[in-house]
């Protein structure tokens, strides 16, 4: 019995003893650091801490749960003098993580963060020491906003319409004065120096303002070096920042009736046909700077010109007669490839100019614009009159002689654009889809000698059904085309001499197609996606012209900031008001820098403050022809009064109708 208690005691003693020993290895389990953070930046004890931030609060995460009385006691932070930092703790997650404030941190300074040995854990958990040095950064100089007359702004976009007296506020973070901007920033235009003027707002506000009425639709631009930090010690990004003035809106004529200003548009814009056409051909050069080289279908267009130019009174009669006799008799002797003229002709001896390197032979679109002008003009002289008969009778030897079907290529279901005797068929463009070119399906069915079938233009033109768009865009739907009805030279070059208010076939209505293709452009503009300079409901038209950096067809979807005034000029006979509205903004508004000695340049950009000193036939030719149709039809009732041209439309479905 004793020796069975002596055992009982020995385990008893021997299962207590184990149990203290597991306590004891509770209680020493050490408490440790997790993390320390300031800001998005973690501290190292080994690393180098560098550009702490000086207003975000300390966090530390543990292991284990920590007093918080310790932790107040033991953790601390002091400046490079030893002075403390008073801090405020506030404990999260059962005290194992503390968020603890402090007040701002002096800049480029070194601090010492010290968790000391004697913090404990709330299971009586030893710690030992960790201490954090950390150089805090210095905060950069920021300009917080940007503001132009009380309005802020975007430097990273477009800025436009700005007063010509503009206040522009500079907001910075910190404050700054205008001594410290003064040497480090600038205003110009071009280049050129702006004198301005700098005043203090309030402690972070600069204002600037000008020293002169600045000029109107005129880039500025206002940089600040960021080598301000130099004057300020703090880092800083910089400024470049461009703004657009305002238009000034003073009329640049005097005020005429609007038909009076339709007058002196097509009187001027016709001396480019009558005063600048070729002194041996007669023929319209390519553009005012073409010398030699003159254009057929330009000169088509032309010729459509020069009967305006009689009936309004810009000449006489009898000069223009004495020109279409000039102009038929270079024909006759000017080049021709089965019967089709090349694009470019040189003005004197009637030789064939290439257009690009294998484009040396006929053009069949531009043949059928002079063809078009031809019929025009044959339908205007007067065949009672013997010297106008002879005329008629070589404008109609002309145009029997152009072999339309030699351009299906051997009979295909198409036309092609381009034969060459060096090169024939090699550049392999056929006419398709809806684009300028429908007059030369037109002009290719009218032939009594080479005529094409319907098929032709079913097939090949209208790809059978093909051209069909019927979608909407901007709300206004386009029957036939390209999305958002592409350039607006497809609404005006078969429709000068194609009357289409009351013309349909199968795929649409061609006045709904010309003047919703022509409401699409404008709405576009209004609209302006790419936020370029200038583009409003008065200032519109997308269409093939000169450019800033050449030439390009432009459109709403090849939009490059350049408005072409031929394109709201001419689409005049569809939306007159809206024209109308671009005519005055053109003339009145833009005239000292648009207008000129053969009427308005070929285009402008006011995002790129560029205007062409340029005129080209092409261009020109629509505008005085479409106004005319505008004002008296004339145009068309010439060309619709050719049976050839009638029996054509008639071939290919196109019903003339009578509207109400």
């Amino acid at each position: 019995m004793r020796y069975f208690l002596i055992l009982l005691i020995s385990g008893l003693f021997f299962f207590q003893s184990c149990k203290d020993d597991s306590d004891s290895e509770v209680e020493t389990e050490k408490l440790s650091v997790s993390y320390v953070y300031m800001g998005d930046k973690e501290l190292s004890t080994a690393g180098d801490n560098i550009d702490v931030s000086v207003d975000e609060p300390v966090q530390i995460r543990f292991n284990k749960p920590v007093k918080l009385l310790s932790a107040q006691e033991n953790i601390t932070l002091e400046n490079s003098a030893g002075q403390l930092v008073e801090l405020t703790f506030l404990p999260f997650d059962q005290n194992k993580l503390f968020k603890i404030a402090h007040p701002v941190l002096a800049e480029s300074s070194t601090y010492t963060l010290t968790i000391s040995g004697s913090l404990e854990g709330e299971g009586n958990e030893t710690f030992d020491e960790q201490i954090y040095v950390f150089s805090t950064l210095t905060n950069p100089l920021v300009l917080e906003s940007i503001s132009i007359d009380d309005e802020q702004v975007n430097p990273a976009q477009r800025i436009m319409d700005v007063s010509r007296n503009p206040q522009i506020d500079f907001h910075f973070n910190i404050p700054v004065g205008t001594d410290d901007l003064g040497d480090y920033s600038s205003l110009s235009t071009n280049g050129i120096q702006v004198a301005y003027t700098l005043s203090q707002v309030d402690d972070k506000t600069i204002s600037l303002s000008a020293d002169q009425t600045l000029e109107d639709y005129k880039r500025y631009r206002i940089r600040i070096s960021s080598n301000l930090e130099q004057r300020t010690g703090r880092p800083f990004d910089g400024l470049d920042m461009t703004f657009f003035t305002q238009l000034d809106s003073t009329p640049k004529f005097p005020e005429i009736t609007d038909d009076e200003l339709l007058t002196r548009i097509q009187q001027q814009t016709f001396k480019y046909f009558w005063d600048f056409g070729h002194p041996v051909s007669g023929l319209a050069r390519e553009r005012n700077t073409s010398g030699e080289t003159v254009t057929s279908g330009g000169s088509g267009f032309g010729i459509m010109a020069i009967i305006v130019g009689i009936e309004r009174g810009f000449i006489t009669r009898e000069e223009g007669i004495d020109r279409l006799h000039t102009i038929v008799d270079f024909l006759e002797t000017a080049d021709r490839f089965h019967g089709a003229w090349s694009h470019w002709l040189n003005g004197t001896t009637g030789e064939a100019l290439p257009f690009s390197s294998k484009d040396d032979g006929g053009d069949l679109v531009e043949t059928s614009y002079m063809a078009a002008g031809l019929l025009t003009a044959r339908q205007y002289l007067n065949a009672s009159d013997p010297d106008e008969n002879v005329l008629i009778d070589k404008i109609n030897a002309l145009w029997n002689a152009i072999e339309w079907d030699w351009y299906t290529r051997g009979g295909q279901n198409v036309l092609y654009w381009h034969w060459s005797p060096n090169y024939n068929w090699e550049m392999n463009m056929q006419i398709k889809g809806y684009n300028e070119a429908l007059i030369t399906y037109i002009m290719a069915a009218s032939s009594s000698t080479h005529s094409i079938s319907a098929d032709v233009y079913h097939q090949g033109w209208a790809l059978d059904g093909g051209i069909v768009n019927g979608n909407e865009y901007y709300g206004i739907p386009l029957p036939v085309g390209q999305q958002y009805g592409g350039p607006l030279f497809f609404a005006h070059y078969t429709f000068m001499g194609i009357d289409p208010r009351n013309l349909s076939d199968q795929y649409a209505d061609y006045w709904e197609q010309n003047r919703n293709h022509t409401l699409i452009n404008r709405a576009h503009c209004i609209a302006n996606p790419n936020n370029y300079v200038g583009y409003s409901g008065e200032c519109w038209g997308l269409t093939a012209s000169d450019n800033h950096k050449g030439y390009s067809a432009h459109s709403p979807t090849n939009d490059l900031g350049v408005i072409t005034p031929t394109a709201a000029i001419s689409s005049i006979p569809y939306t007159p008001e809206e024209s109308m509205a671009a005519i005055r903004f053109f003339y009145y508004q833009l005239g000292d820098r648009l207008w000129g000695e053969y009427g308005f340049y070929d285009a402008f950009n006011v995002t790129e403050e560029w205007t062409a000193d340029s005129y080209l036939a092409i261009d020109q030719g629509p505008v005085i022809v479409m106004i005319e149709n505008y004002r008296t039809g004339l145009i068309w009732n010439l060309l619709m009064s050719c049976p050839e041209v009638r029996a054509g439309l008639s071939k290919l479905g196109f019903i003339i109708m009578n509207r109400a």
